[in-house]
């Protein structure tokens, strides 16, 4: 399951997909669920962490126009990189615990944990559930 949360810890969009699909090839579905036609809000600035360093990512922010907080991921790299470094902001990132506690909150659904779900379609429902669940107490 991959994520887009606000920095509260608040679900924005989700996606899932099998198990032996990469984190970073979710991305940009993920945020293409959270893209609503009529609005032109986008981020401003995604944190990640280091499992989406990969320059089709950046390269996907940066024609958005929106800033990549990922930390270099040393071990994806065979040589260093060379040239100017990539924009990271540490202290930003620390805040990125939003991701972790919106995973948090989600592992109270005890349905949702294991994923018992046989189709896709009916784990996303469960998902979305759990998100107005939460989004209800919080504002409720």
């Amino acid at each position: 399951m991959s994520a887009l949360v606000d920095r509260n810890g608040l679900p924005l969009a989700c996606t899932v997909s099998p198990a032996n699909v990469h984190d970073s090839r979710l991305y940009e579905p993920t945020l293409k669920a959270f893209e609503i036609p009529e609005v032109q809000d986008h981020p401003t600035i995604i944190s990640a962490d280091a499992a989406y360093d990969a320059r089709e990512i950046r390269q996907y922010n940066r024609k958005r126009g929106i800033k990549s907080n990922i930390p270099v991921n040393k071990r994806s790299r065979v040589h260093p990189k060379r040239g100017r470094p990539v924009w990271f902001d540490r202290e930003l990132y620390k805040k990125r615990s939003a991701v972790e506690r919106f995973f948090s909150w989600i592992e109270a659904f005890k349905k949702i944990v294991p994923r018992y779900e046989r189709y896709e379609h009916s784990f996303m429902g469960l998902i979305h559930l759990a998100c107005a669940v939460m989004i209800g107490r919080i504002l409720g």
